[in-house]
């Protein structure tokens, strides 16, 4: 394989951003901004994505790392500070620009996906909440795969057999899996969805079924009495190991999903939906380019 310079990324990544951004980013922030700045939205986004690319912990390592090595791209860099600021500002764009990108890996064409849910901790499970900005949004929850407490957040979300990021949502760590996934299941008409025991619920799935055809299809429990066929589960599981590994991908590439250590939810929602997009993005830059940004090197 023939390795990339982290410096030919970085171009790419910002032609294909800014591209978008003059051809549609800019008319959906029209009349909504002053002075033009001297950072632009593009470089700001492509920094946003480029940081899961890289293991830095967070934005103060990263950005003293492109000060450091890469300031011939990004003359006008900004502090953390400033970064922050811009980037929660960007957000709602950013999820656009995903939206966009898994569209040109054909999302559209497929009718059979994965449904699953991570816990997202954003503060110590006996830490004081009360002074919180996630106080009244967040809650107590439990893992039951993990057999994990926390505090937080459930991120639900939905993938194609590929693993490409269709619709997610975050969600109080308390909230029923069925009632988080009733958001990101609207998007579907007439699909098979694939998830686990925690979809189980035969009104649940009946009314998914009556109102957008979609059917639902997950593993039994032991203490039900009509059991799927052995080499039905099998087949499920191994399909859902795809979105395990999506999930394992967001939690271990660049920051962790787990210890993001927002201090308020519009930064934890900026920063869920960077992610994503950066998840998006590899797939992109692995169909269009060949290029796979976990080894920099050329797919041959």
């Amino acid at each position: 394989m023939k390795s990339i310079p982290f410096e030919d990324l970085c171009t790419i990544v910002f032609v294909l951003v800014d591209d978008w951004y003059l051809a549609h980013g800019r008319k959906m922030l029209k009349g909504k901004r002053g002075q033009k700045p001297v950072f632009s939205d593009s470089e700001v986004i492509t920094l946003l994505l480029l940081m899961d690319y890289l293991p830095y912990p967070g934005e103060t390592q990263f950005l003293g790392f492109m000060r450091a090595n890469y300031l011939s791209l990004f003359p006008k860099l900004l502090d953390q500070s400033q970064f922050n600021r811009r980037a929660r500002a960007l957000r709602l764009l950013v999820e656009k620009l995903r939206k966009h990108w898994a569209g040109m890996l054909d999302i559209t064409l497929n009718s059979e996906f994965i449904l699953d849910t991570k816990p997202v901790p954003v503060l110590g499970y006996k830490r004081s909440k009360r002074r919180s900005d996630f106080a009244g949004s967040a809650s107590y929850g439990y893992c039951a795969s993990r057999k994990m407490k926390c505090f937080g957040y459930k991120l639900v979300m939905l993938c194609t057999l590929e693993g490409i990021p269709v619709a997610y949502e975050l969600v109080p760590a308390n909230t029923d899996e069925r009632d988080g996934a009733d958001t990101v299941l609207s998007c579907l008409w007439n699909c098979d969805i694939l998830g686990d025991k925690g979809f189980i619920g035969k009104e649940w799935q009946a009314e998914h079924l009556e109102s957008q055809g979609n059917r639902i299809w997950t593993s039994k429990r032991a203490n039900q009495q009509i059991q799927n066929p052995a080499d039905f589960d099998r087949w499920l599981n191994s399909l859902r190991e795809r979105i395990e590994g999506v999930f394992n991908e967001l939690q271990n590439t660049g920051r962790n999903l787990e210890r993001l250590l927002r201090k308020t939810v519009t930064g934890l929602a900026t920063h869920v939906i960077a992610k994503v997009t950066s998840h998006t993005l590899k797939l992109l830059l692995r169909k269009q380019f060949g290029v796979d940004v976990q080894t920099f090197t050329y797919i041959s």
